[in-house]
């Protein structure tokens, strides 16, 4: 899969937020924002140590986009709108918008300046304020100002995609006092990441907005100030960008040596097959491969034994985070928990690692998988001090070992496991009758897998039919990419397959994965529908931790609790990028530690600098 985030007294998060900050001396303006305060580099440093701060400018990089954002997809586009929940749109429509501070992607959270030059946090934690650099504008030649930034982030929080407006709900007032200075007022309930989330969002043209609908979908290209802007869009085949070649931002440190493709195209394509074919016949050029069957046993084409074509594997860093089935528990039938327990007996993950995946993958385990947030063991005494409390509320599990996933036998239906299964759904009050699974009502369980990829019904296939030996009526649905993404918003599925890459340093993100909030909210990743003042409260606690350590502390007690209540099946995960190009490009010795940095870091070697 590709890739694609309770309150407490206003006091106490008073006082975290000034300690998460400690390091940039509250109150004072600073080069960045950073939740504990650690920065790599100092005020004025020239450009990141992963890029080639003289790559070439030009030519063409076209790929299959490996990531989403809000309501991007994969398969296809209908709109250019990428911040709202209508429509499906383009990927890489941020890389139209410039914000105010980006990442550097060595360290787990460090913002440095882009259209703000610096930032500041008030000794309470109740004010952001922030210092817009002169000299940057949009590309139609209208300067970006405070005024922009402000209206930008009302707009976002009255009717952006609900991933950033519920995020914003603590902002309680913003203004810009004059052209350069940006102030956020917070209600003293916020979250200590709120203002690195904020720092992260596009600027848009409050001109442009005032005359265009903002939640709508639309075509249109809409007016930026980022680096590249749109150049041709076909939905449901490409879209294409090209580099704003007078870009006001091009020499800033935290873009040098990146954005160095004169275009960069994101192909679309129904199904993987059809991907892979282009790739080999030289339609696009980039492919980052999710596919280990096709890895181990496709790529011996003639391009790529003449080397015309390269492969490479890149470590991943980053946390691999919660890749596996999730299970809706809106709906009535999945809401026993050893009814959801009983699905992970039926899947023989050790089988198919070894005969779909050629022995590529381990087995996911953890919300946080690849990460020191993830539980092992029994419980440490900080964990068990975030637990204590809600003993009276937790299974037994989670004060000994972690949850896991079983291991079988390998044999594709290990009985042993199987009975397993079979003894929890007679728990839970489904018996067999006439070979199917029924409850007291007579109903049938019936299980629909959803997907917009057919590629999956090899992989689901094995797992159905060990489903369906348990008299469960399992079967595979696959839809069109836009039906898809309708029902994923509206949560109308039993069972779907979804990857979402844990922060480094995670913050508000994780109230739309596993929250009570965002369980009813359409649109949101909490797609498992989980609704628990416990892990709400164990979510606030690893936003509020005072150092990096109490975070993974209080990370791994949720982790605990949210392994407990088989909310999913887990499937896998590989620590590595997979990677095939065409020899056109060149790349810094060193790839970011947490990112792969293809798009933005590499250049083209066909062509010469423009």
């Amino acid at each position: 899969m590709r890739k694609t985030f309770f309150r407490t007294a206003a006091l106490s998060l008073s006082l975290a937020l000034s300690a998460g900050f400690s390091g940039t001396h509250a109150g004072e303006a600073q080069h960045g924002l950073s939740i504990f305060g650690d920065f790599e580099y100092e005020k004025g440093f020239s450009h990141f140590s992963y890029v080639n701060p003289d790559a070439t400018k030009g030519g063409t990089l076209s790929l299959i986009g490996p990531t989403v954002r809000y309501n991007q997809g994969f398969m296809s586009f209908d709109s250019l709108n990428s911040f709202i929940l209508r429509g499906t749109a383009a990927q890489g429509m941020e890389m139209v918008f410039d914000t105010l501070m980006v990442r550097n992607f060595d360290e787990p959270d460090a913002l440095y300046g882009l259209v703000a030059e610096s930032a500041a946090l008030s000794e309470d934690g109740n004010r952001l304020t922030f210092h817009l650099r002169g000299g940057a504008y949009f590309h139609d030649g209208s300067p970006l100002t405070a005024e922009d930034a402000a209206f930008t982030l009302a707009l976002l929080k009255d009717k952006g995609h609900p991933l950033i407006a519920q995020n914003m709900r603590e902002v309680a007032a913003i203004s810009a006092p004059d052209a350069a200075t940006l102030v956020i007022e917070f209600t003293g309930k916020q979250t200590r990441d709120l203002p690195l989330f904020l720092a992260q969002l596009p600027v848009f043209s409050k001109a442009y907005y005032t005359e265009h609908e903002f939640d709508r979908t639309t075509l249109e290209p809409p007016l930026g100030s980022g680096p590249y802007k749109v150049k041709k869009a076909e939905p449901g085949r490409a879209i294409t960008y090209e580099r704003v070649k007078d870009y006001w931002a091009r020499d800033l440190n935290v873009n040098k040596g990146r954005w160095n493709f004169g275009e960069i195209r994101f192909e679309y394509f129904r199904d993987r097959t059809a991907q892979f074919e282009a790739f080999k016949a030289g339609q696009y050029l980039f492919r980052e491969e999710f596919t280990s069957k096709v890895w181990a046993t496709e790529y011996n084409f003639p391009a790529l034994k003449e080397g015309r074509v390269k492969q490479l594997v890149l470590p991943d860093e980053s946390p691999s985070g919660a890749q596996g089935w999730f299970i809706n528990t809106r709906r009535e039938k999945f809401a026993d928990p050893r009814l959801r327990e009983a699905l992970s007996y039926a899947f023989d993950f050790e089988w198919t690692n070894r005969n779909q995946f050629y022995g590529l993958y381990k087995r996911t385990e953890s919300f946080f998988e690849n990460s020191p947030m993830k539980a092992e063991g029994v419980p440490s005494e900080g964990e068990l001090a975030l637990l204590a409390p809600y003993r009276d509320r937790l299974p037994e599990e989670v004060f000994s070992e972690p949850v896991s996933p079983p291991v079988s036998d390998g044999s594709g239906r290990d009985r042993t496991l199987l009975r397993k299964a079979a003894g929890l759904l007679e728990e839970a009050g489904w018996r067999i009758e006439d070979g199917k699974r029924v409850n007291d009502e007579g109903e049938v369980l019936s299980i629909e897998f959803l997907t917009n990829e057919p590629t999956w019904e090899r992989i689901n296939a094995p797992y159905i039919r060990n489903l369906q030996f348990l008299g469960i009526d399992a079967r595979l649905r696959v839809v069109d990419s836009a039906q898809y993404q309708r029902r994923l918003d509206t949560y109308d599925f039993d069972l779907t397959t979804m990857r979402y890459s844990m922060a480094l340093t995670p913050g508000i993100e994780m109230r739309s994965y596993w929250g009570s909030s965002f369980a009813a909210q359409p649109g949101s990743r909490n797609l498992s529908g989980i609704s628990d003042p416990v892990i709400d409260a164990l979510i606030d606690k690893v936003i509020e931790a005072a150092s990096r350590e109490e975070q993974e502390t209080a990370a791994r007690a949720l982790d605990r609790v949210l392994r407990a209540g088989h909310y999913w099946v887990p499937q896998w995960y590989k620590a590595s990028h997979h990677l095939a190009f065409w020899d056109r490009f060149g790349r810094p010795a060193e790839k970011p530690a947490y990112q792969l940095g293809a798009i933005d870091t590499w250049w083209s070697t066909d062509i010469k600098d423009e």
